[in-house]
């Protein structure tokens, strides 16, 4: 299979940086306390060190993507790998939370250029339909599993080294590409002539990052009108960014493409996929360690064993398609991660650890299996000379699905957590009251059977508010595959079949 040209050794070089950039989401989970303790950031500056990778990335997608495009996918393949190396040393020997603020930020323009040109190269590596599939859910996988590995390879690095390693493991894999790059992937990829127009750059900033950000802070802190403001804001911005596409000769996001019902169910499909993946992160990690009690090791571990399914169900999906019709596997999919939902809401208590894996290893191989689907059609109906933008704006609703999964469910979780904590225990405060977190450090300063009572009255609430978000996800996945399934059939006629990568093939020609 793997030749000495072979395309496939391409897809391991690419599966590279993707893994790193999506470890990089992830990999502060449990660095945070070490670098508070070190650099002593305010409230604010240790927020911005958690959050502004994340918002630049999805600030940026958009505009790299069409970067991409014109200068070559390869060349800024590289240029981002020189720039990651560069930000993981700024951040890893930062001496102030400042610094590490904008080593962070650095980090999300180079992630950014990074993202879409792995997707992008696989549009040109692969020219075999079924090829681009299977690579494509290889490539899903990878990006997957490198969210969840990124607090498994912290807490390792975290219990034998100091904080700064867990960003100078981005050093030798990013040098590792700059060798074989330019011998496994092709070049003259770009199109000179392509424009960038910077309006349109500016008015995507202007867009993501108060959305991406307003609703974040709504997660978190609850609703407000300041909060409101913010997500109004950005979405008015969108509204600019939408009708200047309209005008320009070469926008960021061609929107013609979105007359293909099935690349804009596709688009939307992504959103929600991701919504149910991030969301279930944040209600996985915060049971694991809060109610069930493990050490943040201990829970990255468990938190790694329903991604095992993950390596199965990328490559099967693909055969499943071939044989029964994308739409068919896609809402297939998506039933099968609102099972996961349904586990997840039996969940009671300490005993409930086997539930709470099967539910999260449900969850996980369907949106799996729909996301590499979805992104393969996404890519494959793309012309070959704007894959990078194609590949950008899915990489952006992506981002845009993982924080409305984060705000939706944990506002859900929260909403209850408030109205089921009942306790008269003496010492209780309004922290224990708002969350599970601020009742474990009450009942650790109250201690005794007070402390106890308060613990327990947590968690009890916790569960009850993680049973509400687990309904809610299910109804919002069950609901997509139904409608999803109808959209995307209605395109191909009869039993579906037609969406096999043939017929995806044939589209993306025909333009």
């Amino acid at each position: 299979m793997f030749s000495r040209r072979s395309p496939w050794w391409g897809l391991v070089a690419l599966c590279l940086p993707m893994l790193l950039v999506s470890m990089d989401v992830s990999v502060l989970f449990f660095a945070v306390p070490y670098i508070s303790a070190d650099l002593d950031p305010s409230p604010a500056q240790q927020l911005w060190i958690f959050d502004v990778y994340g918002f630049v990335l999805a600030g940026l997608l958009l505009t790299m993507g069409a970067v991409a495009d014109r200068i070559g996918h390869r060349r800024l393949l590289l240029i981002g790998a020189v720039g990651f190396s560069a930000a993981s040393i700024l951040a890893a020997y930062a001496d102030s939370a400042t610094t590490l603020i904008a080593a962070r930020a650095l980090l999300g323009v180079a992630g950014a250029t990074l993202m879409p040109s792995t997707l992008a190269l696989i549009r040109h590596l692969f020219d075999d339909p079924r090829q681009r599939t299977t690579a494509i859910a290889t490539w899903t996988a990878v990006m997957s599993g490198g969210v969840a590995v990124g607090p498994i390879i912290s807490g390792f690095l975290l219990e034998h080294f100091w904080w700064g390693s867990v960003f100078l493991i981005n050093v030798p894999v990013m040098i590792a590409l700059l060798f074989v790059g330019p011998f496994l992937l092709p070049a003259g990829t770009g199109d000179p002539g392509r424009r960038i127009d910077l309006p349109s750059s500016a008015l995507a900033l202007a867009t993501l990052l108060p959305v991406v950000g307003g609703i974040k802070a709504t997660a978190t802190d609850g609703w407000s009108l300041t909060h409101g403001a913010i997500i109004a804001a950005g979405v008015l911005a969108g509204v600019g960014f939408t009708l200047r596409q309209l005008r320009v000769d070469q926008p960021l996001v061609d929107l013609r493409l979105f007359a293909d019902r099935r690349f804009s169910t596709s688009i939307w499909i992504n959103l929600i996929a991701m919504f149910g993946v991030i969301g279930n992160a944040i209600l996985m990690t915060q049971y694991l360690q809060s109610v069930l009690g493990y050490s943040p090791l201990t829970a990255a571990l468990w938190s790694l064993a329903p991604t095992v399914a993950v390596g199965f169900t990328a490559p099967a999906s693909t055969m499943l398609a071939a044989r029964f019709g994308r739409p068919a596997v896609i809402s297939g999919g998506l039933t099968v991660a609102a099972s996961g939902f349904v586990v997840l809401a039996t969940t009671t208590g300490a005993s409930s650890l086997p539930a709470l894996l099967v539910g999260a290893g449900l969850l996980a191989a369907g949106l799996v299996a729909t996301t590499a689907l979805v992104a393969d059609h996404i890519v494959g109906v793309a012309p070959a000379d704007r894959a990078g933008s194609v590949a950008g704006l899915l990489e952006t609703t992506s981002e845009l699905g993982g924080a409305l999964g984060i705000a939706v469910l944990g506002s859900v979780l929260n909403m209850l957590y408030r109205s089921g904590f009942h306790s008269d225990a003496p010492g209780v405060d309004a922290s224990a009251r708002e969350s599970l977190g601020g009742a474990v450090v009450t009942a650790g300063r109250v201690g005794g059977e007070a402390g106890d009572q308060i613990l327990r009255a947590g968690r009890d609430a916790f569960v009850g508010g993680l049973h509400g978000a687990a309904v809610a996800g299910a109804i919002l996945l069950a609901v997509t595959a139904v409608v999803a399934g109808r959209l995307l059939r209605s395109q191909v006629g009869g039993d579906g079949a037609g969406s096999a990568p043939d017929a995806d093939r044939e589209t993306a020609t025909s333009r």
